[in-house]
């Protein structure tokens, strides 16, 4: 269960998100949406354009940074109790390849590697359509209990 102001999402509360499109908050604001999770993993698809550029023009490094967090994060929700949440402690981000609007659709996939009482650790790939690795995170989250 992940508590975030009012909203605490749980496993069931991901699929319904899920089955309404998949778009948190972030995913309205940066064009990415949830697409499936499961026991251990999620997975989050977006389309980067224009609007997330950087003055180099090219997709800015925190658009990849944020759904390799997004699938990191929901995977691990998928593994926590009724009466606990979690939160990122650390993220460590590799970037491979750049991405301009004509990268099309990309894809976070995360999974989680460990978990314990306190303290999970997940991991996340970010691929082009054509399966070319684009980024990479590692992410140590922390769980409490509720």
């Amino acid at each position: 269960m992940l508590k975030t102001g009012v909203v605490v999402l749980t496993v069931e509360s991901v699929r319904r998100l899920i089955a309404a499109g998949g778009r948190p908050p972030i995913g309205e604001t940066l064009g990415f949406q949830l697409v499936d999770c499961g026991d251990g993993w999620a997975v989050f698809e977006g389309n980067p354009g224009p609007e997330t550029y950087n003055p180099m023009n090219i997709v800015h490094g925190g658009y990849a940074a944020t759904l390799l967090d997004s699938a990191c994060g929901i995977a691990t929700v998928t593994k926590l109790a009724d009466d606990q949440s979690m939160t990122t402690l650390e993220l460590k981000t590799s970037y491979l390849r750049a991405m301009t609007a004509n990268t099309g659709k990309v894809r976070a996939e995360g999974k989680v590697i460990s978990i314990g009482r306190r303290v999970a650790f997940s991991e996340a790939r970010l691929t082009d359509e054509d399966g070319r690795l684009l980024a990479t995170a590692t992410s140590t989250l922390l769980i409490m209990s509720n």
